[in-house]
């Protein structure tokens, strides 16, 4: 039986709780990565127009440009399981921590050859496989920027690396592409930034709604890793 002091107590803890999970989803964190070489180009205008329309909903923002940096490609060495991080020290080891503590990473690249930059695709081929914390439930969107064409494969390309670790995509009203070539170019493009501001709404929307979830639910339960399959010597 209750008492009259537990059904007071009730509303005030109601009341808490909502207060712990409004702290928890108003503070949010977004990593932009520009893998363009040119820092203020075309992809910095659509992943810029992304990034005003997160600080207008309270979201925090860090964008950091790769596409001048020498990152060599994976080597396969597996030393990044012994050692936690990936063997060669350069900035793919920087950015580990801040993936980590992200609950949105967007990912820009201009289109080279109907395909991202290598540069970008080094880097992320390395931040994927070495980092070993739990991905499940971070928001990934990928943003693609041409003169004309080769988008679609490029934004397909991108999307891969969420879809192999349990990341859901964020989606916009458009397929996430700005066009154009010379710095000034993409900022003519309103369709395209119409889809950034779209894009970081819908991104922003999922970020919170997934915060909520996992107060309540928590994670969805995990598979094993890696299950052998035919072609595995021991299967």
């Amino acid at each position: 039986m209750r008492t009259a002091d537990t059904d007071f107590s009730c509303p005030f803890l109601i009341l808490q709780n909502i207060t712990m999970m409004e702290r928890n989803v108003s503070h949010m964190k977004v990593l932009l990565i520009n893998g363009s070489p040119h820092e203020k180009g075309c992809t910095y205008t659509a992943l810029h127009e992304m990034e005003k329309v997160f600080r207008e909903n309270g979201v925090e923002t860090e964008l950091v440009s790769v596409g001048t940096n020498p990152i060599r490609g994976c080597i396969a060495c597996g030393g990044c399981r012994k050692k936690g991080a990936c063997v060669f020290s350069d900035l793919v080891n920087e950015i580990a921590p801040k993936f980590e503590a992200c609950d949105g990473l967007v990912v820009g690249s201009p289109v080279y050859y109907a395909s991202a930059n290598a540069t970008l695709v080094a880097l992320l081929d390395r931040l994927f496989y070495s980092t070993q914390f739990e991905k499940t439930m971070k928001v990934g969107a990928s943003v693609v920027c041409a003169r004309r064409g080769g988008c679609s494969a490029t934004f397909d390309q991108l999307n891969k690396f969420f879809t192999i670790t349990n990341m859901p995509i964020a989606s916009s009203q458009y397929w996430n592409s700005i066009h154009g070539r010379a710095p000034g170019d993409a900022d003519r493009d309103e369709e395209g930034k119409q889809t950034m501001r779209t894009l970081a709404r819908n991104m922003t929307f999922l970020m919170r709604s997934i915060a909520l979830g996992k107060e309540k639910y928590g994670l969805p339960q995990l598979e094993p890793r890696w299950v052998p399959t035919s072609s595995d010597p021991q299967a």
